[in-house]
């Protein structure tokens, strides 16, 4: 297994909130754009789940987020409330469709 990081920058390293997958940096961004559709939302509902508020949107854009929020939530666990509220929120002040 590869060394876990914190800096996202290292795209050899592993983030550290996929500490159980080895992935590093580089092939979560390249899984996150060309990856097979399951595999897709649920490396992106692992993201929302553990990693740190400010660094889910060095992986995620926030449209990609609200568009796929049914799918994710069923990878959310803890951290679901917090997601529907954002984009809920997001949604009622006009900031997303």
């Amino acid at each position: 297994m590869k060394p876990l990081t914190s800096d996202l920058r290292r795209e050899d390293l592993v983030p550290y909130f996929l500490w159980d997958e080895d992935l590093t940096v580089a092939e979560v961004r390249r899984r996150l754009r060309g990856g097979p559709e399951e595999e897709r939302v649920r490396l992106a509902g692992k993201i929302l789940r553990e990693a740190a508020y400010p660094e889910v949107w060095e992986f995620l854009r926030v449209a990609d987020v609200a568009r796929d929020l049914p799918e994710l939530r069923r990878h959310l666990g803890r951290r679901r409330a917090f997601w529907e509220f954002l984009i809920g929120e997001w949604r009622a002040l006009g900031l997303l469709p």
